[in-house]
């Protein structure tokens, strides 16, 4: 499916951002780590940004890149002799739906290890949205496709959480970006149990390899592990040492598995990897999510 285009709305006109460019510095983001306040019209396969209200916007949402953002650098980086990016792409469009259950946990899964996007990492559900599909559609679509999941008609409410700069590879010391997408997080909460949403959960196994729920109380430990920051060595004393998740094991048979809290505290290594860990942009919705609970 083909991915939807983000404009920015820049000097009153609406412009496509080039693959190179970055969508937090090209809105005005300063030196600091954000997030920043983005006017946001959320229309049918696109999404519309600007640093100011606008006929039309119907959000305003934080938006956040990571500090090590390839994007933010590239200016510098890029006078080494042989270093290309895609000259005739813009900026993907993609949705991810943080599913809150009636019990006050969310779902994230494990991409699998042999995706050539981020394998490995902990996510929500989520994925490109096709270009005549409404933003909420898609992300259902993504979490119907991954996780089997189908929602009941008038059985959840959703908002728009944030947006997220997302850039793959992460970091220059992997490589040159070959993915820039504006990731939309949308918190859908539904009004059945953790217990009765998993009980229909059947992982597609070429995406996802483990699936976990997470409260409050530990998600806020993993939002606080930001990275750009050093990995915590020590759990805080009130976490559990680890985490059940359930895991798909090489027969495609899901089983329960005891995940080290330890593993969802690691940070972006400056070197690539695929050890397990938290994407940058999950803990950032998960803070998000947290300080809507708040509210």
């Amino acid at each position: 499916m083909a991915a939807a285009r983000v404009l920015l709305l820049l000097s009153g006109r609406a412009e496509s951002p080039s693959f190179a460019q970055s969508v937090c510095g090209l809105l005005g983001a300063g030196p600091g780590l954000g997030p920043w306040p983005t006017h946001c019209g959320l229309k049918r396969g696109r999404l519309v940004l600007s640093d100011g209200p606008f006929p039309g916007s119907s959000a305003r949402l934080p938006l956040q890149r990571p500090p090590f953002c390839p994007f933010a650098a590239l200016d510098q980086q890029l006078r080494t002799p042989g270093a290309e990016l895609p000259s005739n792409r813009g900026v993907d469009l993609g949705v991810a739906v943080l599913l809150q259950s009636s019990d006050w946990s969310v779902l994230l899964t494990r991409r699998t290890r042999t995706l050539s996007v981020s394998p490995n990492l902990w996510v929500p559900p989520g994925g490109h949205v096709g270009l005549d599909e409404e933003l909420l559609d898609g992300g259902l679509r993504e979490l119907q496709e991954e996780t089997g999941l189908q929602l009941p008609h008038g059985q959840f409410s959703w908002v728009p959480l944030g947006l997220w700069e997302s850039a793959y590879p992460p970091r220059l010391s992997w490589g040159l970006p070959r993915y820039h997408h504006i990731v939309l997080y949308l918190l859908v909460v539904s009004w059945e149990s953790q217990q009765q949403l998993q009980a229909r959960i059947q992982p597609n196994p070429s995406e996802v390899s483990a699936f976990m729920w997470l409260g409050p109380e530990i998600a806020a430990a993993v939002a606080a592990a930001e990275d750009g920051t050093e990995t915590l060595t020590h759990l805080p004393r009130d976490l559990p040492p680890s985490v059940l998740t359930v895991e798909l094991g090489e027969d495609k048979r899901a089983r329960p598995l005891a995940l080290p809290t330890s593993t969802l505290l690691r940070t972006t290594p400056t070197t690539a990897e695929g050890n397990e860990r938290v994407s940058a942009g999950t803990k950032f919705a998960l803070r998000l999510w947290l300080q809507h609970l708040g509210r």
